[in-house]
């Protein structure tokens, strides 16, 4: 909540850190002036901009991965919410009075979400501290110190191998991560196409329509033993089914595709929901894993407007 009397602007625009706002498409909002000084741009070659085009890649480097990496970072601050601090990144910078001259920089950015009124990723705040010199640690002294020099090079020899094995080791931390986060990503589709697969398309049942909302558990692997069912059945009625499996991932899921039918077709053979739930406990008695699962079936009467359920451990269906 703001508070009155505070000039927010003016604070931005104060703040000691180099601080920048993007849109989500990456269009420079704004800018303090720590981050102009920093980044050797004035206002007018920064806002309005695509950032990559303000900070392209050092097109002189092949290897370079600041573009890559920063890109990757924005975008998943956009679409989690959720604030990401990237490992040490060099990202050379053109010196703005002498095209085509790059300069080898270094730079610390972390990466946040700015939340609109309707709680949406409405700006990303893009913070980032040049650690250049201390990459280059000069450290050592000049041989105009006398018999001191010596043993200041040797610190400064140890001071350049620490802060090299620092950014080497901040580079593959950053790379394992993103290895991880392209491993999740595979998981990820692979649970919801399965999920998917497991759970029934939502249409229309006779002259009736539906409409299902299944929000299933987080994690690695998005998908978990709760099932929804839907069919219609002889005279103008039809049958819902809910029911949840104990525990989460793919065996869960297996024991919740072989409940879901063995349900679906006693329903259809059973008379009544009662006597299918009993003939889906004497069918899950044989699979492992179905212990302690809950259910409950129900039978919607089109016609007489009437609505019969039984329930097997599980919450009412209907309030």
């Amino acid at each position: 909540m703001q508070q009155p009397g505070v000039d927010y602007e003016k604070v931005f625009q104060s703040l000691p850190g180099a601080v920048a706002l993007l849109t989500p498409d990456l269009v420079y909002a704004d800018a303090n002036e720590a981050f102009l000084q920093a980044s050797g741009r004035t206002r007018e070659q920064v806002i309005g901009r695509y950032l990559f085009d303000v900070f392209p890649d050092n097109p002189n480097d092949p290897a370079a991965t600041g573009m890559r990496n920063l890109h990757a970072s924005l975008q998943r601050v956009a679409a989690t919410g959720e604030r990401d601090a990237m490992a040490l990144q060099r990202y050379d910078v053109e010196d703005p009075e002498r095209p085509g001259t790059w300069e080898e920089r270094y730079w610390s950015p972390v990466n946040a979400p700015v939340f609109g009124a309707d709680g949406r990723v409405e700006l990303l705040l893009h913070r980032v501290e040049e650690v250049t010199e201390l990459i280059r640690a000069r450290g050592g002294r000049g041989a105009g110190d006398g018999a001191d020099s010596g043993a200041g090079s040797n610190g400064g020899d140890r001071s350049r191998v620490l802060q090299a094995e620092l950014y080497t080791r901040g580079r593959d931390l950053q790379e394992v991560n993103e290895r991880l986060r392209r491993a999740y990503a595979r998981e990820r589709e692979v649970a919801l196409t399965l999920q998917d697969a497991m759970l029934p398309a939502v249409r229309v049942l006779g002259h009736h329509r539906t409409a299902v909302r299944y929000r299933p558990a987080v994690g690695a692997l998005n998908v978990c033993g709760d099932w929804y069912e839907l069919a219609e059945l002889p005279g103008d009625r039809i049958a819902v089914a809910v029911g949840d499996v104990v525990g989460h991932g793919l065996p869960a899921a297996a024991v919740m595709g072989q409940l879901r039918s063995a349900l679906s077709a006693a329903v259809r053979a059973a008379e009544g929901p009662a006597a299918a739930l009993d003939a889906l406990g004497l069918y899950a008695r044989d699979v492992d894993g179905a212990e302690s699962t809950t259910a409950v079936q129900v039978v919607i009467d089109c016609v007489r407007h009437t609505l019969r359920y039984s329930s097997a451990g599980h919450p009412p269906p209907a309030l």
